[in-house]
């Protein structure tokens, strides 16, 4: 079982004290994906996050004539699995070991009950949670920009 030790490694987990990491480690336990391996699919109920502590996951998003497109490629230090966080707990994308995976899974269901019920505890996970997304939105935001950047400007 991962120790608060443990997660004070992720930088998502940064707002947290150490008696409060400890706590989350008590929702934790570590766990190995094989390569090609699915960790969750498109649409299904989204019960789970994972802290990437060795190889690589990448994000997968199902398009139409059912082509399926690598999104985004996540590894060590990285937080995977948002879709837990607000209803209707669905994952919005796919995601699928790269490599053989290391990671760190919480029990999500029993993590937001416990956060709902201690605020205290919940707010700092929260606004951890929210900084490591910030940088995810940011640079999907750029590839868009760059995806649909008007050909005339690319030109000059």
């Amino acid at each position: 079982m991962p120790t608060g030790e443990d997660l004070a490694a992720f930088q998502s987990l940064s707002m947290l004290s150490p008696q409060q990491r400890a706590e989350l480690a008590e929702f934790c336990r570590a766990v190995s994906i094989r390569a090609g391996e699915a960790i969750f699919e498109q649409g299904e109920p989204a019960d789970g996050c994972w802290l990437i502590v060795k190889g690589r996951v990448t994000l997968e998003s199902d398009q139409p004539a059912g082509v399926r497109q690598s999104i985004q490629t996540l590894g060590a230090g990285d937080l995977l699995g948002w879709s837990w966080l607000v209803p209707p707990y669905r994952w919005r994308l796919a995601a699928r070991a790269v490599d053989d995976v290391s990671a760190i899974r919480l029990d999500t269901t029993a993590l937001r009950a416990y956060a709902e019920r201690d605020p205290t505890f919940g707010y700092p996970l929260l606004l951890g949670l929210i900084g490591a997304l910030l940088p995810r939105l940011h640079g999907s935001r750029a590839r868009l920009l760059d995806l649909y950047r008007n050909p005339r400007e690319v030109a000059r």
